[in-house]
């Protein structure tokens, strides 16, 4: 059965690009010991993505002509008016996350859906129960302000951490698991 996965980098204080959108501290790590190999054991397991319409733009903006994840369907959840980079496996959409998570999962077949970002977006399937893991790679930066990891409101039930690990230039990936909601309700 699919899970939906928000797989995700952010700064030591919990933020995942500047409030203007910037990624260059990001960027700079680019590169680390395990991270290649970590994402291409990820994507592995990729069947659908999920993005919010804010990381479409940074990507038709810092990857011009690129599109990054060929072959894979990908859903944007967006207000704005986008077109879909020639050849690319994109669909448009508006309304609650879970109205559409049955296409996500026929589309993922029996591999993962990514929920790419951003955090809101992250924050609605969370909102719905349907966030089934986080796997979380802190950058030793701290930022002040920006964009949330995972805006909710109100704390979530405890979640299970499944693995940790210890990667270049002193990142370190975390993996938690979301409880089910009958575990939540129980």
């Amino acid at each position: 059965m699919s899970r939906i996965q928000y797989f995700v980098a952010a700064s030591l204080d919990g933020f995942i690009a500047t409030a203007k959108d910037d990624l260059a501290w990001l960027l700079e790590f680019d590169g680390f010991e395990g991270g290649q190999e970590s994402y291409e054991s990820f994507m592995g397991d990729v069947g659908c993505i999920v993005m919010g319409g804010d990381t479409f733009a940074w990507l038709m903006e810092h990857e011009p002509g690129k599109w990054p994840y060929p072959g894979t369907p990908c859903y944007v959840f967006t207000h704005h008016e986008y077109a879909a980079p020639h050849g690319a496996d994109v669909t448009f959409v508006r309304g609650p996350v879970q109205e559409f998570i049955p296409d996500f999962t026929s589309d993922a077949g029996t591999k993962n859906i990514w929920v790419v970002g951003g955090g809101n977006l992250a924050a609605q399937f969370a909102a719905a129960g349907r966030l089934d893991e986080i796997i979380l790679s802190v950058i030793p930066v701290v930022l002040g302000d920006g964009k949330r990891l995972l805006p909710v409101e109100g704390p979530t039930p405890a979640l299970e951490l499944t693995a940790s690990r210890t990667m270049g230039r002193g990142i370190v990936e975390l993996r938690y698991r979301f409880p089910s909601a009958e575990q939540s309700a129980g």
